[in-house]
């Protein structure tokens, strides 16, 4: 059952909001300006009542919370999903979808993340279970790129034993003509990250990693790769794993600057 849909069309040169509903729990705010009066954007904010989706807070009955998202992107538009993280309660059982239909030109952003929880209250990856499913077809039901990471407690080892010291989980997916720039500036930017983590001098490492008192070096603070998908590489997949949330805002605020004239303003940045 749909809780929300909005529909954005070109209107005399300039994308406008045909069709907005939504019904508890779910909210829509639609900003009148995002950024100079010269982009060519339109912003909407997804709420729910409470800051929050109820379950998330707490599994009751071992219910599982689940989120739905379904977008269709026509040609030559483009869509940014760039939430802020996933941050479950303890115990709460978590599972969202997206689904993306796209034309052979169509521009789109995905950021999802999620962190280890509530660390002021002590929580770190102390959820049952966290799925997050992410599908993107290509005019129709042409799989372009399918993809699902599950998080879920087991009986012989926690989440947080297999995370280790990491606290934050990410992926970055740049799809379109409009985002090849971005794609570029990505790819050449973990390639050399991940190099110099890897392969340089411990001299050079430091600012990635710390040496230990054994002198060898420990794990690296943020990790990321890239990959692309799709016929002619037409899509990059970035993937994230970070100590701290701070940095992955970081990364982001840095690798996705460069679209400030599509999206009115910078995403992720800083206050």
């Amino acid at each position: 059952m749909e809780t929300g849909k909005v529909v954005v069309e070109r209107i005399g040169g300039k994308s406008t909001v045909t069709r907005c509903f939504s019904k508890y729990p779910l909210k829509f705010i639609i900003p009148t300006k995002v950024g100079s009066s010269q982009t060519d954007v339109v912003w909407i904010y997804s709420l729910t009542y409470g800051g929050g989706i109820v379950s998330v807070y707490k599994s009751l009955q071992s219910k599982c919370c689940e989120q739905v998202l379904e977008a269709r992107i026509g040609s030559g538009a483009l869509l940014a999903v760039i939430p802020d993280p996933v941050t479950c309660f303890s115990t709460a059982k978590y599972s969202q979808k997206q689904v993306f239909r796209v034309s052979a030109d169509s521009n789109l952003l995905i950021v999802d993340w999620i962190t280890s929880g509530r660390h002021e209250s002590g929580e770190r990856w102390d959820f049952e279970l966290y799925k997050s499913t992410n599908h993107i077809f290509l005019e129709g039901d042409q799989p372009l790129f399918l993809d699902a990471i599950l998080l879920e407690q087991g009986s012989i080892t926690t989440i947080a034993k297999r995370m280790q010291d990491y606290q934050v989980l990410a992926m970055v997916i740049l799809l379109g003509p409009k985002m090849q720039h971005v794609q570029n500036q990505v790819q050449q930017y973990v390639k050399n990250l991940m190099s110099e983590q890897l392969h340089m001098p411990s001299t050079a490492l430091r600012p990635y990693g710390k040496i230990n008192a054994d002198h060898r070096l420990t794990k690296p603070a943020f990790i990321a790769s890239c990959s692309v998908f799709g016929p002619k590489g037409v899509g990059v997949v970035v993937r994230i794993a970070a100590m701290t949330t701070e940095s992955v805002y970081r990364f982001l605020q840095h690798q996705l600057l460069s679209l400030e004239p599509l999206l009115g303003v910078s995403p992720y940045r800083s206050s």
